[in-house]
């Protein structure tokens, strides 16, 4: 299997203490699995604060001096995977970034470019997995400047 932050068994645990999850519970192991996979590769497609803690890892987590992936990032994989489950197509989701309005007689839609959600944006599936990894993103106003010589 791809690599993954967690595993179907520390999903399960996770999920036993949350409520509407019966997406995740009558989904086949083989799903359970595609969804956590979708869930990490969204999740490392972000830009987080500092360094990984080994050059050649696979995967965004750990990071600096840490040898464990946060619970934080744990529990956005299980939200994001639960999420997949439920039917959130993100190409669908990004196509709809910004509709206002919709209107079925006259087929009008309404886009404010200004009005996007950031999770969406940022190609993560769930409001809940967005703000546990707030914390470790960068600021996307900053800019790191490297001198090489």
């Amino acid at each position: 299997m791809a690599s993954i932050y967690g595993s179907i068994a520390l999903a399960n645990i996770y999920f036993d203490e949350r409520l509407n999850t019966r997406v995740w519970e009558v989904a086949v192991p083989g799903d359970r699995a595609k969804a956590l996979i979708m869930a990490t590769r969204a999740i490392d497609r972000l830009n987080f604060v500092g360094e990984k803690t080994l050059e050649a890892q696979e995967l965004q987590f750990p990071r600096e001096t840490d040898t464990t992936i946060p619970d934080a990032v744990l529990h956005a994989t299980y939200e994001c995977a639960i999420a997949f489950l439920d039917g959130v197509d993100m190409e669908l989701e990004q196509a709809n970034l910004g509709v206002t309005s919709d209107a079925y007689s006259g087929a009008r839609t309404t886009y404010d470019l200004h009005h996007t959600q950031d999770h969406i944006r940022s190609g993560i599936p769930s409001p809940q997995a967005w703000q546990l990894l707030i914390p470790y993103l960068r600021d996307p106003r900053e800019v790191t400047v490297s001198r090489v010589s």
